[in-house]
């Protein structure tokens, strides 16, 4: 039975908690609010716009590719469809040489999962504790805490166990009945913790034991975030197959699974399907988003912009930093939603975490030194 509410006067499902904020233009890395007030933006959109805002080469590649095919099917070939596969192949340089297209990190995820199941016939998979993947059926299912929070399914669609984040010999748990394990390199929601190297490396060996894929989960900390294309490239663990979207797009939605060779050449015809994943518009903005990751130099700017946040914005109430490139999580002193709101008040924007005590900074990876300076500024004007 469904208790009726109050009428609210948004048509729109309250299901957002609000930020005092409400952007009606951006440009670079600057929201600008009814108001007239200028934030700078160093939450990017929940990580997603890694080009800033209002990239001329990016608006430019959408209205080319509107003008010339605005949508079609994947059951028709297209050039723009082959071309952005091979350039986020390229980009990647794991090996993981088939892509599929989808629409959001939540559908990668369902996708690479429903792979494994199917590939190996086993029944369970393994997740690190405190991960996010995403709300849907399957990735909510092993999303770290989704069953007592928010969940809503009667029933999970397959057995699921979490291991510790930190400890190498957690990966004794898979076994030969065990799929797949998903692990996000960098752990976003859960304050840009980064899973150590030992770990991952202990996950992938105990996976080619017993004959599980190892699924890395880069919804967030892919495509250049971490200063190196993927996560998987900086720590030097290559999975069976990796998810990615937010940065993908800068702002388009569009998501991809990669998959290495054994992986995809078990596949069949209609093993996958969808309606938009891949449409023209989003290959587009893969390909084009990838080339001005690599020709303005973004990775090597995501890398300086990253050490010098973490050279001048320990003290006061920051103690100390984490993660990786430009997903950071800044360790504060007091609840991280005071300072979060503190900071609004002086026109920065940043994220909190599931760790009450951990500002997560998600910027464009444009980000210059000035603004790095700006915020290191707002943060000394804070209490203790």
């Amino acid at each position: 039975m469904v208790t009726a509410v109050p009428h609210h006067p948004s048509h729109l499902a309250q299901v957002f908690a609000q930020y005092p904020l409400e952007v009606v233009r951006a440009q670079g890395c600057w929201l600008e609010g009814r108001d007239g007030q200028r934030v700078l933006d160093f939450y990017g959109g929940h990580a997603v716009a890694a080009l800033g805002y209002g990239h001329p080469r990016w608006i430019e590649a959408l209205e080319r590719q509107a003008r010339s095919v605005l949508f079609q099917t994947n059951a028709i070939p297209m050039a723009v469809r082959e071309r952005a596969a091979e350039r986020l192949v390229a980009f990647a340089g794991l090996g993981l040489d088939q892509v599929f297209f989808v629409n959001s990190g939540a559908e990668a995820n369902e996708n690479a999962l429903r792979t494994a199941f199917r590939l190996t016939g086993r029944r369970q998979a393994i997740a690190l504790e405190h991960g996010w993947h995403g709300r849907t059926a399957a990735a909510g299912a092993i999303t770290f805490g989704a069953r007592d929070k928010w969940y809503g399914f009667p029933q999970t669609p397959f057995d699921v166990q979490w291991i510790s984040r930190t400890d190498p010999a957690a990966a004794l748990a898979i076994t030969r009945d065990t799929a797949c394990v998903m692990v996000e390199p960098v752990q976003g929601l859960a304050g840009a913790f980064e899973v150590p190297v030992d770990v991952l490396r202990a996950l992938r060996a105990r996976c080619d034991e017993v004959g599980a894929l190892l699924i890395f989960d880069e919804v967030q900390c892919g495509v250049g975030r971490t200063g190196y294309p993927f996560g998987a490239n900086r720590v030097g663990v290559t999975p069976d197959l990796l998810t990615t979207a937010k940065a993908l797009g800068a702002g388009f939605p569009v998501s991809a699974l990669l998959m290495s060779p054994q992986v995809a050449g078990a596949l069949k015809i209609e093993d996958m399907g969808t309606t938009f994943g891949g449409g023209p518009l989003a290959c587009a903005i893969v390909e084009t988003v990838i080339d001005i990751i690599e020709s303005e130099g973004l990775l090597e700017n995501v890398n300086a912009m990253s050490s010098l946040i973490q050279n001048t914005c320990v003290g006061g109430v920051v103690s100390g930093v984490q993660g990786a490139g430009l997903l950071l999580g800044l360790k504060t002193t007091r609840p991280a939603k005071a300072i979060q709101k503190e900071l609004l008040a002086r026109g920065v924007f940043a994220g909190t975490a599931a760790d009450p005590h951990i500002l997560r900074l998600l910027p464009p990876f444009t980000l210059t030194a000035e603004h790095v300076g700006l915020l290191a500024q707002a943060l000394q004007e804070l209490a203790p």
